[in-house]
């Protein structure tokens, strides 16, 4: 059923395909950003030779991003004709993914204050993953609501946001971890 009138099923429902293409991509994403959080977790508290901050909070808000990460694909489709009921149950969703995301950066940097840091090659790149992850991550608190996505779809914030996260960030993360381990 699409805007009130049944269609017929000779060519398959775009909006079935959207919704089965994000159920995988977008967990996907937050998957694939969970190794550099846990490099960067261990490069920061190595040179800045504490323990890492909040170890069991670092933890837990690891497997939470990992399980949300499979609730909020919904997001991508507030411009689709979606009920504004299951609208705001994927835009809660997305809000509280930033909770765990917060709560890492929070220890990251309780992680650094105060350490006798090393300004390596690896740490460098690991500080700068904190710093693109923070900003990727305030564009994606706009994009979690609905009010604003729907003016933000198909624009280069969006565009700007994943790259920031999932280009830039990732890239920084593979680039400390292998300076640190190699």
């Amino acid at each position: 059923v699409v805007a009130g009138k049944l269609i017929d099923h000779r060519g398959g429902s775009p909006l079935l395909w959207q919704h089965l293409f994000w159920y995988f991509g977008h967990p996907e994403v937050y998957i694939a950003i969970l190794p550099g959080m846990g490099a960067t977790s261990q490069i920061l508290s190595v040179f800045a030779r504490k323990p890492l901050f909040g170890y069991r909070a670092m933890v837990g808000a690891l497997v939470a991003i990992g399980l949300l990460g499979f609730f909020v694909w919904g997001h991508h489709m507030f411009v689709s004709g979606m009920s504004p009921y299951s609208a705001i149950a994927f835009s809660v969703l997305t809000l509280i993914i930033g909770v765990p995301s917060a709560l890492k950066t929070v220890n990251w940097l309780g992680t650094i204050w105060g350490g006798n840091l090393r300004f390596t090659t690896a740490m460098l790149f690991a500080l700068g993953f904190v710093s693109l992850f923070v900003s990727g991550g305030l564009t994606g608190i706009a994009l979690g609501q609905t009010s604003l996505d729907l003016y933000l779809h198909d624009t280069f914030f969006v565009v700007g946001h994943f790259h920031i996260i999932m280009g830039v960030a990732a890239v920084f993360a593979m680039f400390a971890a292998t300076y640190y381990w190699f």
